[in-house]
């Protein structure tokens, strides 16, 4: 059985360099991504985690891959309740110049078939690229709060 794989792409209109640190900097994901906050040291292999807007640590994962401006993929995987038993999944984002606008292409896979992990990103992650598209466009991120799985 084919593992699930979710893509989305969206056109933003900035640069690949403000589009990436708004990527990778806890005080841009915490105002678009609802609260939610990244951290890493940004060295391959090293740690990535995510908090909750609690403070909680709600993912522990590892980065991996690094290219700014072009590259960033990581490992992905909740420590969530409700998502017991599923393994490790893929997040990669891909930043293309055009223009005035960056295309940028998000690729989660690597997902259990059968899991919860597709539904939830279904809907989690359109609401999230999308508040990023408005912040970096408009100044200002959408209010949307993106369900829980805790």
């Amino acid at each position: 059985m084919d593992k699930p794989k979710f893509v989305y792409v969206t056109y933003i209109r900035s640069t690949r360099e403000k589009v990436f640190q708004a990527l990778t900097d806890g005080d841009a994901t915490r105002a678009y991504w609802f609260g939610y906050r990244i951290e890493s040291d940004w060295t391959v292999g090293g740690p990535l985690r995510f908090y909750n807007p609690e403070g909680q640590l709600v993912h522990d994962d590892r980065l991996l891959a690094y290219d700014p401006p072009a590259t960033l993929s990581y490992a992905w995987k909740p420590l969530q309740k409700g998502f017991e038993g599923e393994t490790e999944s893929r997040v990669t984002f891909t930043l293309e110049q055009a223009g005035d606008q960056v295309k940028l292409t998000m690729v989660h896979d690597e997902m259990m078939p059968g899991g919860k992990m597709l539904g939830a990103v279904s809907g989690g992650w359109p609401a999230v690229l999308s508040s990023l598209k408005s912040l970096l466009e408009t100044g200002t991120a959408l209010e949307r709060q993106i369900p829980r799985h805790e």
